[in-house]
């Protein structure tokens, strides 16, 4: 079949590749004449390798465990599986370049209007997807992410976190550097960021935003598909969609080219976790900020489908 994908980013860069093996004549449109998402902290679980063949030279740190500051007590949470933080504009590059090598026609193109002369089209292109837009859908709800590199050396193993209403402020370690950010709503964003550079001590020379996109949304035409944060697939507690928009990129892929199978498939999967995983975060959040003696000093979780850890 011919297929048109929109949005080049790991998502749609994914798709392709698999559709491609499958002999399908793909092609990949993408605006950015250079790829890689800046505004995405890339820490990712290792699970990612069960998608794509290993690289670890895109890996920038290991990530066992966060240390989450709240009023009266730290909270350590270790990672099963073990959490990788990547150079995600390099990582980005890396699986596009799995989908040319595997002869995927790639077309840098702005797309205004959904391409025709294909059997099936698939939107991959982000928290403001135009193929979301022009099929009429109603948008997912947002917040906005907002972070920042300082040259700061740090090997260690632990990321910091802080709760804030509706999101958390947080600390990378990166060995050469070390990243800070927050996620919090899109009106009380820059606010919180600059509050938390302020009492970090930090000056940012530059930093980059995004929005994050949080709720379901799926195409009910048969020809056309969303994925990823076109779909508004992110977690619920972290904003994070890599792992997330995987997994539904490979449903996506077994149910191809029946995209009811696939919303179905999609929503048997998912809407489970997004409502176990809303009400735990709202709990966390809750619990965090009036009743922090309740929580335990330490727990191992699974950072991918929290709460379903063991």
């Amino acid at each position: 079949m011919r297929v048109a994908i929109i949005g080049g980013g790991i998502t749609g860069s994914y798709i392709a590749w698999q559709l491609r093996k499958k002999g399908h004549k793909v092609t990949l449109f993408e605006q950015k004449t250079r790829q890689g998402k800046q505004a995405c902290s890339g820490l990712i679980s290792e699970r990612i390798w069960a998608f794509i063949p290993e690289n670890k030279s895109l890996i920038q740190n290991k990530i066992n465990s966060s240390i989450i500051h709240i009023k009266e007590k730290d909270v350590k949470l270790s990672f099963k599986p073990q959490m990788l933080a990547f150079d995600r504009p390099a990582l980005d590059r890396y699986v596009l370049g799995l989908a040319l090598d595997a002869n995927v026609r790639f077309v840098i193109e702005k797309i205004e209007e959904l391409p025709d002369s294909f059997d099936r089209i698939i939107g991959c292109d982000g928290a403001l997807s135009i193929t979301r837009k022009i099929l009429g859908l109603k948008s997912p709800k947002f917040r906005m992410g907002i972070l920042c590199k300082i040259d700061e050396k740090d090997k260690s193993n632990s990321v910091e976190t802080w709760p804030l209403k509706g999101g958390f402020a947080w600390r990378i370690p990166r060995k050469e550097y070390v990243e800070y950010g927050v996620l919090a709503s899109v009106e009380k964003a820059k606010e919180e960021f600059l509050h938390f550079c302020i009492k970090q001590n930090i000056k940012p020379k530059r930093q980059h935003a995004a929005l994050i996109p949080q709720g379901l949304v799926l195409s009910d035409n048969p020809k056309i598909a969303l994925c990823g944060d076109a779909a508004g697939l992110t977690k619920p507690w972290t904003g994070g969609g890599v792992i997330w928009a995987l997994t539904a990129a490979e449903i996506l892929v077994n149910t191809f080219p029946d995209f009811e199978a696939y919303n179905r498939s999609l929503k048997r999967f998912f809407k489970p976790k997004l409502l176990a995983s809303n009400i735990a975060t709202k709990v966390g959040y809750f619990a965090s900020t009036h009743t922090p003696k309740l929580l335990p000093k330490q727990r191992t979780i699974d950072s991918d489908f929290f709460p379903f850890s063991v």
